[in-house]
């Protein structure tokens, strides 16, 4: 006989001897990268081709002469250095919140109280409860177990889980390896069972933390849109450069003026590089990641934020996801009688259920978790209290635990003067009924009730007893002489949130397929609640195992739940759903639920309940288990996207007239309008306005209210580019006529330069107000909240109105005074540039107002 699982009488660690010991030996984590500092950003910013520019040009001007221009550059140098800082630690706070967030779990005994903590803050000698699924926080001894298997292949190489149990004496300390062995190890994985365990190592002392001294600069592998990006930057800095060369060459031969060439050659540079695209995409899937977690989704693999957007298909779990998972008992049913719980709350139980109730406690956790045991022990307290089916004087001394061939459990009782031991078995009434050998008729009766139970949106299980002499325990629980009880019927409530979450679903084209290992009764009841489409088809499990996988594939494009499924078919749903050509997300909490979540698109673990396994096999975690948190995160997704788009259209809409003003005027033998300092300038407002004021720009109305995006979609495609060159080609237009303007009336040089630059920036700021929105026009997104916007467009005014009007700066921008009639010139012109947008969004709105009408 293996010692029963106890927790009783450990008192464990104080929270104020857990704080001393952590004091003394560090947080309980593996060594990590530490986090770079300003000295390492500056060196990442002097190492940007942007800043090698900018350097070339400072030499330019010093060996020149033009001491006044290098400070200046000099000085924009640390501009960048600033923006870039900024934006490193945005981006690090973010991450750091995630890490947090994302960092195991552990449940510890603390003041004779069970107690959740983050991983980090497990000390040494605090008492770890290890239930099935979960990650070991620290090396540790066992005290007590059940039927404990622990995954130890991530230490030895060795596949096959090793059975632990406590020691009989005093142990030295034993290396991984081998079974029965009383030590479990940092970072190893709980496979079955359960114990409880002191803790003898932490954080760098631990097996895994010599070999986590050796794991400190391991680097992410890039995903498929970094890659994407990171080609468009070779391709554009290729012609840049290529264009850059041939000015500079074309300059120097047709004008002789090769400082000039020079300058004009890496302007063009400058102006066609485009290094916001990196940037873009790290701020934004950070920031996204972090907006994410404040809606109760953790984001544990980046990807998933692009996928989002294309899910068509949620697999969800009903327990706890689509309800409270907060269950009390309704009714039940023994010896034929059916007894309403709810209505009978102020009368005594009758006599009649009074064993179903005991034994089904007896075959509970002592301190349950489980939310369906938490209901029943409340039942017994409630109306067993003074009787004698209440035994908190028995030794637990067996567990026969839940299996994929039985789902029943039983407990092997024994009393203080009893001879014999006692078992107590619940779980799924058919597994009880075998247990009981029922015959045919026996088994008729117990379908109507349980299907009258079902119907009532009740989860049933069934519970039984037995004795056995004091003798060998059989290794079945097949081997004991059981007789049936009676059933037990629990509610669990809907989440208020869920019926708008699944409605919210139903207008943004995403199907929500029921997954549950309830009755199709129960599972249809709930479904109904919620508005669930398609509740009227379903299928259980045991007609998904009669099915080829052919057959699943035409069945599944109609079926809205799944019945008394079993964790491991939910594995082909996904395969089906995937083969049909489906985006797929799907719940999990369990070990046998990880194939599943690592095989959807989207894997989504359960956090408050989920094993560290399901969670590890996840590309999201929900922190708080409810559906709507799932819409939070589609909504969140394709917010994200979408503002990704609009940041890309307007880096290639800015960088067209920028390059264009750096190459024209220099091929038709005008003077140059634009000068390096001048392409900084615009720097300085490019990159927060492509990092900062789009990624805080709010969601798009209807976002939910579009079918998803195809995953074969681009986000560098025609329509993005054509539009961002579009825009851009409209903004050269307008400056290079105010330029050429400008030189056609004899203004000098300084002069027209002032006036095009001024256009420009006033049509740039025109630019990041129109991609604000793709649909609404800018009086709707004025009365949008993003500060981001407003801090932008007063830095630039203010910024433009210093190297305007303070003739130092005037003379370094190597501009001339403009009077107000210049500057309301350069304004009108610079918002008729963008004007165009406007107008198009206008009649697309209204050509999309008059379609709704007609239908």
């Amino acid at each position: 006989m293996k010692p029963g699982f106890s927790i009783e009488g450990i008192a464990g660690l104080s929270e104020k001897e857990a704080a001393a010991q952590l004091a003394l030996d560090g947080f309980n984590e593996l060594p990590s990268s530490r986090k770079r500092g300003i000295l390492a950003i500056a060196w990442n910013v002097v190492r940007e081709p942007m800043f090698l520019l900018l350097v070339a040009c400072g030499i330019i001007y010093l060996i020149s002469g033009d001491i006044q221009e290098a400070a200046m550059l000099l000085f924009f140098v640390f501009a960048v250095m600033g923006i870039a800082l900024y934006q490193e630690r945005k981006t690090e706070r973010a991450l750091e919140a995630l890490r947090d967030l994302s960092s195991p779990r552990a449940l510890v005994i603390r003041d004779s109280k069970e107690k959740r903590i983050a991983g980090r803050d497990v000390a040494m000698n605090d008492i770890i409860v290890l239930n099935e699924g979960d990650r070991v926080p620290a090396d540790a001894e066992i005290l007590s177990s059940s039927n404990l298997l622990v995954d130890e292949s991530l230490l030895t190489g060795e596949s096959a889980p090793v059975r632990k149990s406590p020691a009989k004496g005093k142990t030295e300390y034993m290396r991984p390896g081998g079974e029965d062995t009383p030590f479990v190890y940092s970072s190893t994985l709980v496979v079955q069972g359960r114990g409880v365990a002191r803790v003898r190592a932490t954080g760098i002392n631990t097996e895994i933390g010599v070999i986590g001294k050796s794991m400190l600069a391991l680097e992410p592998e890039a995903t498929g849109l970094q890659k994407e990006t990171r080609r468009v930057v070779r391709q554009l800095a290729a012609m840049g450069l290529l264009l850059c060369i041939l000015l500079v060459v074309g300059y120097g031969l047709t004008r002789g003026d090769w400082k000039q060439g020079f300058l004009a050659g890496i302007t063009l540079a400058m102006a066609t590089l485009p290094e916001e695209f990196p940037v873009v995409l790290t701020i934004f899937f950070a920031l996204g990641a972090w907006r994410m977690a404040r809606k109760n989704v953790l984001t544990r693999r980046v990807p998933t934020i692009e996928t989002l957007g294309s899910a068509t298909v949620l697999c969800v779990d009903k327990t706890g996801t689509l309800t409270m998972n907060r269950m009390s008992v309704k009714k039940m049913v023994a010896n034929s009688e059916t007894y309403d719980v709810n209505g009978c709350l102020s009368e005594p139980l009758p006599e009649t259920f009074h064993e179903l109730v005991e034994f089904s406690i007896l075959a509970s956790q002592r301190d349950p978790f489980d939310p369906m045991e938490k209901a029943i022990k409340q039942l017994g307290e409630q109306h067993l209290a003074r009787t004698e089916h209440l035994h908190r004087d028995w030794t637990l001394v067996h567990e026969y635990p839940l299996s994929r061939e039985l789902l029943a459990l039983s407990h092997v009782w024994e009393s203080p003067d009893g001879a014999d031991f006692v078992i107590a078995a619940k779980g799924a009434p058919e597994a009880i009924a075998d247990l009981c050998h029922f015959n045919s008729e026996e088994m008729d009766e117990l379908s109507y009730h349980i299907s009258a139970l079902a119907k009532e949106g009740l989860r049933v299980i069934g519970a039984a007893k037995s004795s056995f002499h004091r003798t060998a325990l059989p290794d079945i629980q097949h081997g004991f002489p059981f007789e049936f009880l009676g059933l037990i019927g629990l509610a669990d409530p809907v989440r208020p949130s869920v019926p708008d979450a699944v409605k919210e679903c139903n207008a943004a084209g995403i199907r929500v397929i029921m997954i549950t290992g309830d009755y199709p009764g129960t599972a249809q009841n709930i479904a109904r609640q919620i508005g669930l489409s398609n509740a009227h088809l379903f299928l259980t499990g045991a007609e998904l195992s009669a099915m080829t996988d052919e057959e699943l594939r035409r069945r599944i494009r109609e079926i809205g739940i799944f019945a008394r499924v079993v964790p491991e078919q939910k594995l082909r749903i996904v395969n089906a759903l995937k083969a049909e050509g489906e985006i797929v997300a799907m719940t999990g909490d369990g070990v046998n639920d990880a194939p599943a979540l690592k095989a959807a698109h989207i894997g989504i673990a359960m956090g408050a309940r989920g094993t560290d396994v399901a969670r590890e096999a996840a590309s999201l975690v929900l922190l708080d288990d409810d559906f709507s948190s799932i819409v939070q995160a589609v909504r969140m997704g394709r917010r994200i996207y979408d503002n990704i788009k609009k940041a890309i259209a307007y880096i290639f809409a800015i960088h067209v007239p920028i390059a264009g003003m750096s190459l024209l005027p220099a091929l038709c033998r005008l003077p140059l309008a634009l000068l390096p300092v001048h392409i900084v300038f615009l720097e300085l407002i490019i990159d927060p306005a492509c990092s900062v004021v789009f990624e805080a720009e709010p969601e798009e109305s209807g976002i939910m209210e579009r079918p998803p995006r195809s995953p074969k979609e681009k986000l560098f495609n025609r329509r993005t580019l054509a539009l961002g060159i579009a825009q851009g080609v409209a903004v050269l237009i307008i400056v290079l006529t105010v330029f050429l303007i400008a030189h056609h009336i004899q203004k000098d040089a300084n002069e027209a330069r002032a006036l095009t630059f001024t256009t420009l920036i006033i049509a740039n700021l025109g630019l990041i107000m129109t991609n604000r929105s793709w649909t609404r026009n800018i009086w709707d997104m004025l009365r949008t909240t993003n500060n981001a916007l407003w801090w932008v467009i007063g830095g630039a005014a203010a910024f433009l109105a210093l190297v305007l009007y303070t003739p130092f700066l005037r003379s370094l921008f190597r501009f001339s005074y403009l009077h107000p009639t210049d500057i309301a010139i350069c304004i009108c012109a610079g918002a008729v540039s963008a004007l165009w947008f406007e107008t198009m969004k206008f009649f697309r709105s209204r050509s999309r107002h008059l379609a709704a009408n007609r239908q």
